[in-house]
């Protein structure tokens, strides 16, 4: 017998609490969830022309910021557990939650920007690659396949199929590569809570895990290495990063489960959801 997993149906006068349960929303929550991806969606396609060598990491946050707050949202990172910041820029063998500030871009870096602007209360949590000016081949390569890997999950993101299905369809194009998925970090539930149940992990077996149910939000972010899957925390007790310091990549899209598969509400509305952006 698998583990029981309990669901919750959503109604709009519904407190926004975290919980065990996987909530199941209605048709209000795809109308908010589809602001909040857009607004998303849209700060990261601005971004694309300001990603070159010598910009700083903390001028990039400055324009999400800025978005965010002009696009009728609020900032979810902002203030949360002691963030300050809004946005994530993880750069090279950053794997996640790199921390914004006077660090240059140079030519050949490649960064991954995370963005999660809240409207209405929901959450818009998404996050692409960047290739700073002329980026090496094989830096290029592992930020095509980390791409792949985040379609081929959300390929998977059907009723009645299960979150172990998502994983391994990640895990099985990554491996073929031969590299490494980072098991440390994982996708989450999101609606009106910023990190909600169930976890989203990017391996797996098929067939295992929650059943995945119309009405399910949650997010895809597979941060891949071109090493080994391994982590290191750094002192300011955010950045993650590759232990080997072999090069990460990562892509994120919010989803929602319809009744015949799945809708991507930070779907880029330029095209530009992966490199090359011009």
């Amino acid at each position: 017998m698998g583990v029981m997993t309990d669901y919750l149906t959503m109604t709009a006068d519904m407190p926004p609490t975290r919980s065990t349960a996987i909530k199941l929303y209605d048709e209000s929550g795809f109308v908010g969830m589809r602001k909040a991806g857009r607004l998303a969606a849209e700060i990261l396609d601005a971004l694309a022309p300001h990603v070159v060598p010598g910009v700083t990491t903390g001028a990039l946050d400055d324009i999400v910021r800025r978005m965010s707050i002009e696009g009728g949202g609020a900032v979810a990172t902002m203030g949360y557990r002691g963030y300050e910041h809004s946005c994530c820029t993880s750069v090279n063998n950053v794997i996640c939650h790199g921390i914004p500030g006077d660090r240059e871009l140079r030519e050949g870096d490649i960064v991954n920007i995370d963005v999660t602007p809240t409207v209405d209360g929901w959450h818009g949590d998404s996050s692409r690659m960047f290739l700073v000016g002329d980026v090496p081949v094989k830096a290029r390569r592992l930020v095509e396949v980390t791409y792949e890997c985040l379609m081929l999950g959300i390929e998977q993101a059907k009723p009645g199929n299960h979150l172990g299905d998502i994983g391994h369809a990640i895990q099985k194009h990554a491996e073929k590569h031969r590299y490494g998925v980072v098991r440390d970090f994982c996708g989450h539930g999101l609606g009106r809570v910023f990190h909600d149940s169930p976890e989203v992990v990017h391996v797996g077996r098929p067939g295992t895990g929650p059943e995945l149910r119309p009405g399910m939000f949650f997010t895809i972010e597979p941060m891949i290495n071109i090493g080994k899957p391994d982590i290191r925390m750094m002192d300011d007790g955010w950045t993650a990063v590759t232990r080997d310091r072999s090069l990460s990549a990562q892509f994120e899209h919010s989803i929602g489960i319809t009744e015949t598969g799945c809708e991507i509400f930070t779907k880029s509305p330029k095209g530009l959801d992966s490199p090359p952006y011009s």
